[in-house]
């Protein structure tokens, strides 16, 4: 494929706060001087403003999870449009629904058709194997590959590891005034950044606070991030009796900047593909303490850059944090080990050259 002549759609649910959502920014920045367009569409979110920022044009569709029969010809429309305006080469997909789209369309004849898979299913089976069996398919880690070829029944072949990656923190830190009053009060502060849904497992951080306080009075936990479960979340803490212990920031836009002067992460999730947050925290330096679920594990070595846990565990969260509070020798090892491994296995410039070779090879 010569890059320069190919037209790129990115085609995705929405441009949300996200895993997803930060790789398909990552891809706008790779190739928006490598081919000759590239535009997205999404049903909108908070990141279509980064978008216009890089001089990305976006098209908003209707919600490709809205599965009512008028809907579905409303979007197909959308989409046929969009792929004859912009006189679109190739598709890259993000999600189930979008595929099913280029494959229903029947687009993957016109275009070359590629998808990445963020996440790891066990559901929707044979819709996900038809939608997936005519493209060029990218998985974020082993795990999620393995889950493509073995449970969905996609081809070894057919499916392309490329992980994830995060840019590396540059400039200089601008300090939180909150995160610099509770280390000035002498705090050990330990944070959980992530989407405030079931999935991230936050309820179980929360529940471990009582266990680490009641040996380590000086510890505070920040929650970085926002989502369908914050009231929720919120009103646990209250009843757990942790508020006071406890602090949300909501959504901030300085994931690294705010973890860079943390003490230590923890990802209490209960299912992943291959999250960012490991990523992001080694880039700055920092070990995190994580579940072991498929895709996580994939990142962190236990006891070499990080510590596993099992997920749903909230007394093993508390043990691990008491450990590397009581062993802060061991979290000095764990920490150089950790922008080692951030530099040998995950940085950005390994992603953007995976991702230009495996188009150039198309």
């Amino acid at each position: 494929m010569k890059l320069m002549e190919q037209n790129i759609l990115l085609f995705t649910r929405t441009m949300q706060v996200g895993g997803t959502e930060k790789v398909i920014l990552q891809l706008c920045e790779i190739f928006k001087t490598l081919v000759n367009k590239i535009v997205v569409c999404s049903c909108g979110g908070v990141n279509v403003e980064k978008l216009q920022k890089m001089g990305i044009r976006h098209y908003k569709i209707s919600d490709i999870e809205n599965k009512t029969p008028v809907a579905m010809i409303g979007i197909a429309k959308q989409i046929k449009k969009i792929v004859r305006k912009e006189d679109i080469t190739v598709i890259h997909t993000h999600h189930r629904m979008a595929a099913f789209y280029v494959t229903a369309l029947e687009l993957y004849k016109k275009c070359v058709f590629v998808n990445t898979s963020h996440n790891v299913f066990s559901n929707k089976k044979w819709f996900t194997y038809l939608s997936y069996r005519n493209g060029n398919l990218i998985a974020c880690g082993e795990t999620v590959k393995k889950n493509l070829v073995e449970f969905f029944g996609l081809e070894e072949n057919q499916v392309k590891v490329i992980h994830n990656a995060v840019k590396p923190f540059q400039g200089n830190i601008v300090e939180d005034q909150l995160i610099k009053e509770l280390h000035y009060e002498g705090n050990y502060l330990v944070g959980n950044v992530g989407r405030l849904s079931e999935q991230k497992g936050i309820e179980y951080f929360i529940r471990a606070v009582p266990s680490v306080i009641k040996k380590h009075v000086n510890v505070r936990f920040l929650i970085i991030g926002s989502g369908e479960e914050e009231e929720k979340l919120k009103n646990l803490a209250e009843e757990v009796g942790v508020d006071s212990y406890l602090y949300f920031l909501g959504y901030r836009k300085d994931i690294q900047n705010l973890m860079a002067q943390l003490d230590l992460l923890v990802l209490s999730s209960l299912w992943e593909g291959l999250p960012l947050t490991p990523i992001e925290a080694y880039s700055v330096g920092k070990t995190v303490v994580a579940t072991a679920v498929d895709g996580t594990s994939e990142i962190i070595r236990n006891g070499i850059d990080g510590l596993l846990i099992p997920p749903r565990d909230s007394e093993a969260i508390a043990n691990r944090i008491n450990y590397l509070i009581d062993q802060p020798s061991v979290q000095c090892e764990l920490e150089r080990n950790a922008m080692e491994r951030y530099l040998g296995e995950f940085s950005f410039g390994k992603f953007s050259g995976s991702y230009v070779s495996y188009f150039k090879s198309l």
